[in-house]
């Protein structure tokens, strides 16, 4: 048996020790928010909170979360109280199709926790990697800004897919 928090509660899960920490919260806890793009951690969809840091759950085993805390996107706001991310991301309209959206807001709250103010520079590194096929990138960076209390320019709006996954976690 393997024992975490879950969203705040303490949860156990017979699933084998190498099964996706994704599949285990989906089709276990059937927490449905998150979801699966690529199964290889290279897309973003999947992304949940351990212990604050946001992770690729689709190639994380479950194994590895024994006794930390997992926040998926069902547990960072209620549709009651939403968090101030989901507030922006409804306020302006961000998402199209909205597939990828968990995995975008999840990142985004990761890195406002680390970083409140964040500038456009570092909103680009942060969310570096995270796909939307709709390409809202606009729109999720100018949602995160806001909630950063970062002014907003055309010029800070623009997404730099130039940035490498390597270059911003170097």
């Amino acid at each position: 048996m393997i024992e975490f928090m879950l969203n705040g509660e303490t949860v156990t899960t017979d699933d084998a020790p190498d099964t996706p920490l994704l599949w285990v919260v989906r089709d276990t806890f059937k927490l449905k928010g998150s979801k699966y793009g690529c199964g290889a951690g290279l897309c973003g969809a999947c992304t949940m909170h351990v212990d604050g840091a946001a992770v690729r759950t689709c190639v994380l085993p479950i194994s590895s979360v024994a006794g930390r805390a997992v926040t998926t996107i069902e547990g960072l706001g209620t549709p009651e109280n939403l968090h101030p991310l989901q507030a922006a991301w409804y306020e302006l309209s961000v998402p199209q199709c909205g597939y990828c959206q968990s995995g975008q807001i999840m990142s985004a709250a990761a890195l406002l926790a680390d970083n409140p103010s964040p500038s456009a520079t570092d909103v680009d590194a942060a969310m570096a990697g995270n796909i939307c096929r709709c390409g809202c990138y606009v729109r999720i960076k100018q949602a995160i800004l806001q909630v950063g209390g970062t002014s907003l320019t055309d010029t800070s709006l623009a997404y730099d897919a130039t940035l490498s996954d390597q270059e911003t976690h170097a």
